[in-house]
């Protein structure tokens, strides 16, 4: 039995064809399953018996199992999923105003090692499927309309466990089932954004295939530092890294997403905003000033509210755009990885 999330539609289509059956059909089944959440074939209705009873035979429409979820005062709510090889991963579901932005993973741990990540220290597993991934979003979009929540669920970022760009291929897949509006999961590129450590030659790829948002972990204004936080830095420095940025192909609008992860007394002093704003200058840019999120697993700082302001205003005076961004379900496992890292502790115990 195959699982036939892990189909394109133009898999679909052509395992159809060699079963002597029309290739649109495939369109048909992606739209029950993608837009009308449809987990039987039996549900099918516009199918006909002998070709459903075919897909019976042949297929299965999974969910994710879902472990545990935490609620944040602020309605933030993570989740924590099990999958068939009884790894974990990690999804966030986050209120904006009148929609939902969905934090998903890519991959079973990270093998990027960066120093600040909690997710790192549990070591790479491996890629997720194509259906590990949309079975993220397509299963919120079921919790959602069980929960008869009128939010719409808009925007998708691929900020949870896992480097994107380390398992390219499925996440371009993936990209393509996501977009599709007449037989997807119809979302907007404009609101999906794919986060990466710094993998320069995907990055280059992406940009061909996708307008999709890219959004660049940085973190440091000198190789030393960046090598130090984020090992990934030895491959790819900085000079490679923003040249990567500069020659990005996206839509003339678009800007990169900078983030930077302030850290006390290692990237927060205001000759790092000054190094940073020469650095980003020929780069269309915005920047995200992420203040370190504390966890127990490390020895590193949040810096002082007074230090963060006069970074960010540093930038603003540089006419950058600039936040600092706000950390959602503080009161709840908020790092990535965090909500594995206490189920392990919990069965260990």
């Amino acid at each position: 039995m195959q699982d036939i999330l892990n189909y394109s539609r133009e898999e679909l289509s052509q395992w159809l064809e060699e079963q002597g059956i029309r290739p649109f059909r495939a369109k048909q089944i992606f739209k029950w399953i993608y837009l009308r959440q449809v987990d039987r074939f039996e549900e099918m209705t516009d199918i006909g018996k002998e070709m459903r009873s075919l897909l019976i035979d042949n297929f299965y429409v999974p969910r994710l199992d879902l472990e545990t979820k935490e609620e944040s005062s602020d309605k933030t709510e993570k989740f924590l999923f099990k999958l068939n090889d009884g790894n974990y991963i990690e999804s966030v579901l986050i209120p904006v105003k009148d929609h939902f932005t969905l934090c998903i993973s890519s991959q079973v741990g990270c093998a990027q090692n960066c120093k600040f990540c909690l997710t790192a220290r549990g070591g790479f597993k491996r890629d997720l499927t194509p259906s590990e991934i949309i079975s993220q979003i397509r299963d919120i979009r079921q919790y959602l309309l069980k929960n008869e929540n009128k939010k719409k669920l808009a925007n998708i970022v691929f900020m949870g466990m896992g480097e994107p760009l380390a398992n390219y291929d499925t996440i371009v897949q993936v990209l393509k089932i996501m977009t599709d509006a007449d037989y997807g999961l119809k979302l907007a590129e404009r609101r999906i954004t794919i986060s990466t450590c710094g993998l320069v030659p995907e990055m280059g790829k992406l940009g061909l295939v996708t307008n999709a948002n890219l959004a660049v972990s940085l973190n440091a204004t000198d190789d030393k530092t960046r090598s130090m936080l984020m090992p990934v830095n030895n491959r790819y420095p900085l000079k490679q890294l923003l040249n990567a940025c500069k020659t990005f192909k996206m839509r003339p609008r678009n800007k990169i997403t900078f983030e930077y992860i302030l850290i006390d007394g290692i990237n927060d002093t205001e000759d790092d905003a000054k190094r940073l704003c020469k650095m980003l200058a020929p780069i269309k840019a915005k920047i995200n000033l992420i203040p370190f999120n504390e966890h127990d697993h490390t020895t590193f700082k949040k810096p002082s509210k007074e230090r963060i302001s006069k970074f960010l205003q540093i930038l603003l005076d540089e006419n950058f755009t600039a936040i600092i961004r706000k950390s959602k379900g503080e009161d709840i496992s908020a790092a990535c990885g965090q909500l594995k890292a206490k189920l392990l502790i919990k069965n260990n115990n």
